[in-house]
């Protein structure tokens, strides 16, 4: 690297001027020392700034590692003596790939010898120096198992006591015990981790595929340190365990953005906390990717595609409404149309669409709101949820003026949303001139593919499902196996309904009739339930008779 381009580079993102520049270049000549060094000896910049502009002009990322969560599988690759010399932290396994940060990103014989101890290809990437020591000190050490790290947390809880306010609750045990359990649960695919207290320990569970599995348990004295290094890193009021808070931490593993949603709540033996985890990654999937049907996805797809009128999905919490959606906007997203959507809280970024978290205290809910997009000419709006009348009518006409309206409501499936909306104020003949469809869903888990075996369904649930014995189907279902620990499923895939308002059902609407009368008019018509389209799936030998049942029941 010529020694200029990094002072070019400084200079133009207004960090050091042409004449400092040159005082540096003077005192390089004299030291010897790499320009960098000497730009950040002299205080012209620090060294986060020198790094930043280092990883720009050789194309790699500059992490800082306050927001990374740290892999101790990839701490174990790495020896502290090769990590201390060499001025670098392992961050990440990925595959084949270990990724790593350094000081110097250019030093390429330090990087070949790493790639040559470990036998992974090596991603490379900036951080200051001074982060990478605290790293270094924080992450190596004694404690290397997690047994380890409990007990001197424990020890240190046990001398020193709770953090005090403005503390950090950051003894190196208690770092590594958070990043551990947050670890922990993005390896497992949780979406909520809990961390909930009892009268004599710290009970952890993890919510994955739908199904809350147990965890470590904590002694009951690294309660308060615990509860206050998870609120500093979410930006919640350390001194308030009295009422419910809300915070989040944004953290990197690997090349993954993971977003950390914190919820704390008192409870009789202390705060208990959430932690929702939301990875893009395992969000967006695609239309093709989410279970619909064959017959499903061509009818989904042309509703989309339609230029006005309102798009319902409906489920309870947890049933994969947000991935839907988030897919659909990804599907339709183009240069062409102006989508705008209006959420509580805006869960993840999508590019070219313009995104509005809505704010009670400041005045903007749904129906303010929506107000205001509608003079922002959108073409496709998105509302995070109707929660109330005066969002659903106003939802209502934003569709019957030439926009298509996405949005979701609770309620246990597709034909049970027209009475809620009618009972919510809705005027039958506004409904049935906007609304076009009602997608109902739910999550059934998909069978562990290492554990997969045929078997026989009990004899009461063919009964249930009215499937005959004789049909010459085989039925599959997970042995279990440390894949899927032990439980036989790996995994989640959605089983929908699709209400297509046809002119028949448009009619029934006017006349304000029962959902009874709805859904038979709907059977008529071709109208598949989320129960047929689970047994479908479990017929396809995706999931199993009992998951439907519990699902759909």
């Amino acid at each position: 690297m010529a020694k200029g381009k990094l002072g070019e580079r400084l200079i133009s993102m207004g960090i050091i001027t042409p004449d400092q520049l040159e005082l540096a270049l003077k005192e390089q000549k004299r030291t010897g020392k790499y320009l960098g060094e000497v730009i950040n000896s002299l205080g012209l910049a620090t060294q986060e700034a020198v790094q930043t502009a280092l990883a720009m002009q050789s194309g790699v990322n500059y992490v800082n590692l306050k927001d990374y969560l740290i892999d101790s599988e990839a701490l174990r690759l790495v020896p502290e003596s090769f990590a201390r010399k060499h001025m670098l932290i392992p961050l990440s396994v990925e595959g084949d790939t270990l990724s790593v940060a350094m000081a110097n990103v250019f030093d390429l014989p330090t990087i070949d010898e790493l790639q040559q101890m470990t036998g992974y290809f090596i991603d490379v990437n900036a951080a200051s120096e001074t982060d990478i020591q605290y790293a270094i000190d924080q992450y190596y050490g004694k404690a290397q198992t997690l047994e380890e790290v409990i007990q001197e947390a424990v020890r240190i809880a046990e001398t020193e006591g709770a953090p005090a306010l403005g503390e950090d609750a950051g003894a190196a045990p208690v770092i590594r015990l958070v990043d551990h359990l947050i670890l922990d649960g993005i390896k497992q695919r949780a979406t909520d981790i809990h961390i909930e207290p009892e009268r004599q320990v710290v009970r952890t569970r993890y919510r994955i595929d739908g199904i809350l599995q147990q965890g470590i348990s904590l002694p009951k004295t690294l309660q308060s340190a615990l509860a206050a290094r998870i609120k500093i890193m979410a930006g919640i009021n350390i001194a308030e365990s009295r009422v419910p808070q809300d915070g989040r931490i944004l953290f990197h593993v690997g090349k993954r953005t993971i977003d950390l949603r914190i919820s704390t709540m008192p409870t009789i033996y202390g705060e208990d906390i959430v932690i929702r985890i939301l990875d893009k990654e395992n969000l967006i999937l695609g239309l093709d990717k989410l279970g619909f049907s064959p017959e499903h996805i061509r009818t989904y797809k042309q509703l989309i595609n339609r230029p006005h009128g309102i798009i319902l999905v409906t489920g309870p919490t947890g049933s994969g409404k947000t991935t839907t959606l988030y897919s659909t906007l990804s599907h339709i997203n183009s240069l062409e149309r102006s989508i705008i959507t209006l959420e509580d809280p805006v869960e993840y970024e999508l590019t070219v669409i313009r995104q509005t978290q809505v704010n009670p205290k400041a005045g903007l809910t749904f129906a303010t709101g929506l107000r205001s997009i509608l003079r922002h000419d959108p073409d496709v709006i998105f509302i995070g949820e109707m929660r109330d009348s005066e969002t659903a009518d106003m939802a209502i006409r934003s569709a019957l003026t030439g926009h298509l309206v996405l949005s979701t409501l609770h309620t246990n499936d597709a034909v049970g949303s027209v009475p809620r909306l009618l009972n919510m104020g809705v005027e039958p003949f506004l409904l049935a001139s906007a609304l076009i469809a009602v997608i109902a869903q739910r999550l059934v888990r998909v069978i562990c593919p290492n554990c997969k075996t045929p078997y026989q369904p009990e004899e009461r649930l063919l009964k249930r499902f009215k499937i005959p014995r004789d049909t010459g189907i085989t039925f599959y279902h997970g042995e279990g196996c440390p894949s899927c620990k032990k439980t036989g499923y790996r995994g989640r895939i959605g089983i929908f309904e699709i209400l297509n308002v046809t002119p028949s059902i448009e009619s029934l609407i006017m006349e304000r009739k029962d959902s009874m009368v709805i859904k038979k008019a709907a059977l008529s018509e071709g109208f598949i339930t989320m129960e047929e389209d689970g047994i479908r799936k479990a017929k396809e030998g995706v999931t199993t008779l009992e998951e439907v049942e519990r699902v759909v029941a």
